[in-house]
């Protein structure tokens, strides 16, 4: 026994040099960065195991992280990085091209103003080159990487062989130079906006062609809401401080990742997953109702409570939730600002985007005056060619004396005039606005759109509804800015629009056009103002109904359905496009012949009108 205490002391004290061996390299470490830094406040916490593992590579980083903290902005780097994953960027693409683009940034100024920073690099470079795996020829940054790290060894003389295998030792692809080239080019990068466009350029020229037409270029990036990251998030519903907590948890998180030199392949899946399967998962889900009523609590602080019954809206979800949009759910509401349940962040933020817009309207109210005017002036000459009378003559009626000469000369008996209406006059019109993120740089504009056929409808009488429609974790949110009967006073409503989240286009049109039909006028008009992409990539959240993700050939066929079948049922559709040119032969395929190319807000009621005018003499 006393054998056994000796040798328990023994351990403990050999513990307690290794722990105080361990704080001092950790303290070593920590002051490495800070003293880089320049910043004693800024919080640093350095692998001692991976010390253990990489000397060098440690050292590296903290030189590396203390550089970047001194030249550049790190939380703002970071934040770009959250809004590009949170729209579906690869999070291992992403964050393997940010590692070398700060590395690229950082070393030129570490060259400078720090020596000896070469040489750990190098020997940096040197551990995890023979630590390297072989790369697959499709991993092209893995590729770029090994170029990199050999052609600074052989730079300075050390030449190692295992990187020349990687790096390939008779060429690399021209690809693979062309990246690495464009890199490097960063060690002249002036600031943080010049290595996030260098990011932006080479991510989505080479790595993901499709990215910026599905989700926007970088200025709509960064104009992401940066509250909005948490929604998508696998978390449980939230405050507004909590969600505040995750974003800058995720985003210290982040931080770590794009500094380290190792690309570890943990196999994790971003906390902002696009719902993709990848073959291992079952798709069946068990629903859990606490998390089903959690969700729907949340869709309610975000968009305001439904107008709907709790029965009301079941009896739509099994009319309309099928097919393509089976695991849907339809919320019918007047909005966040009309019917809060509570005055939280995302009713500030739909109350500064209301005031924005009737700024805008403000500043350029001429200009929207006069479009309200001519639509109107335009649909008031549609609707007087309607309802003038005509004179035909016919057996029954008023006396011709100037036909009575045929009573025994001819066989014509119509010798009376009789009054006649050209047409049934009776119009209702629906008009639908894209309220999907894609949207955002232009939510005031598509707010005035709204406002200006509103007024002009309003003006000759006639009833119509204004809806904005979204896609957000499976439910499709239609938002009604007005109704049918609503005094004129309404449609200052509209300007409550604000984009958001996804667009499941086929839903909305479908669940609209219903109640459209039901309407007892004769004539019906539906205008969807849209930028022709639909798309809602569905977030998986364990518990609830997952409805597939709603994109590509796939939406734009169930869209272009819908309008075929609206047409059908005798109700005229006319898109209203304001997206992008690249995008138009989308919009074509969707709305056929009868749609308007608004690029310009000054012609806007010509353009509109021209199209409105030739529905109505249609009907």
């Amino acid at each position: 026994m006393g054998v056994n205490r000796r040798k328990g002391g023994n351990c403990r004290q050999m513990e307690k040099p290794l722990e105080e061996h361990q704080l001092e390299i950790e303290n070593r470490i920590k002051n490495l960065f800070w003293t880089v830094s320049g910043d004693y406040t800024l919080e640093f916490e350095p692998d001692i195991k991976d010390y253990a593992r990489s000397k060098h590579r440690t050292l590296y980083e903290a030189i590396k992280q203390g550089a970047f903290a001194r030249h550049y902005d790190s939380d703002k780097l970071g934040l770009y990085l959250m809004k590009k994953l949170y729209l579906s960027a690869d999070e291992g693409l992403l964050l393997e091209l940010a590692r070398l683009c700060i590395d690229a940034a950082v070393y030129p100024l570490l060259q400078k103003d720090r020596l000896g920073a070469e040489e750990i690099r190098a020997e940096a470079f040197q551990e995890q080159l023979e630590n390297m795996e072989n790369i697959p020829e499709q991993d092209i940054l893995g590729q770029v990487k090994a170029l990199i790290m050999v052609q600074t060894l052989q730079e300075m003389g050390k030449e190692n062989t295992k990187g020349m295998i990687h790096a390939g030792r008779n060429g690399c692809p021209e690809q693979v130079r062309f990246l690495k080239d464009e890199i490097s080019a960063l060690g002249c990068a002036k600031d943080t906006d010049d290595v996030i466009a260098a990011i932006e350029k080479i991510y989505n020229s080479v790595l993901d062609p499709s990215f910026e037409s599905r989700n926007g270029n970088l200025e709509q990036v960064m104009k992401f809401p940066t509250m909005s990251l948490a929604q998508d998030a696998r978390q449980e519903c939230m405050t507004d401080e909590q969600m505040e907590g995750v974003i800058q948890k995720y985003l210290s998180s982040l931080k770590k990742k794009m500094m380290s030199l190792e690309i570890k392949d943990d196999k994790k899946k971003s906390a902002f997953s696009d719902g993709k399967s990848n073959g291992d998962e079952t798709q069946a889900e068990e629903i859990d109702p606490q998390t089903v009523k959690r969700v729907r609590e949340y869709v309610e602080l975000n968009y305001g409570k439904s107008y709907l019954s709790a029965l009301e809206q079941e009896r739509m979800n099994r009319k309309f939730c099928n097919g393509i949009h089976k695991g849907c759910t339809l919320y019918l509401t007047d909005g966040i600002l009309q019917n809060p349940v509570m005055k939280n962040n995302q009713y500030r933020f739909s109350q500064l985007q209301f005031e924005k817009n009737q700024a805008y309207y403000g500043n350029n109210h001429r200009i929207l005056k006069r479009n309200i005017a001519i639509l109107a002036d335009s649909l008031k000459k549609a609707f007087v060619l309607r309802n003038d009378h005509y004179v035909s003559r016919s057996t029954t009626g008023q006396l011709s004396p100037n036909r009575l000469w045929k009573l025994t000369r001819t066989k014509d008996d119509k010798l009376f005039d009789q009054k006649k209406k050209s047409e049934n006059s009776e119009f209702v019109v629906d008009i639908l606005l894209d309220s999907s993120g894609s949207q955002m740089k232009r939510q005031s504009q598509v707010a005035a759109q709204g406002y200006i056929i509103s007024e002009a409808l309003s003006e000759i009488g006639i009833p119509h509804r204004v809806s904005g429609y979204c896609a957000f974790w499976g439910y499709t949110v239609l938002q009604r800015f007005r109704d049918y009967e609503d005094a004129r006073e309404a449609n200052n409503r509209i300007f409550e629009f604000r984009a958001y989240a996804n667009n499941r286009d086929g839903l909305a049109l479908k669940t609209v056009c219903a109640s459209l039909t039901e309407r007892p006028e004769e004539n019906k008009i539906l205008i969807v103002l849209s930028d022709g992409k639909p798309c809602d990539m569905s977030v998986k959240r364990p518990g609830i109904k997952q409805p597939a993700i709603y994109d590509g050939e796939a939406a734009v066929k169930d869209t272009a359905f819908e309008v075929r079948r609206a047409r059908n049922q005798g109700i005229s559709v006319i898109g209203i496009f304001a997206g992008s040119e690249i995008d138009l032969p989308i919009e074509k395929r969707i709305f056929g012949k009868d749609f308007a190319y608004i690029r310009d807000i000054s012609n806007f009621s010509r353009m509109v009108g021209t199209f409105l005018r030739r529905q109505i003499d249609a009907e």
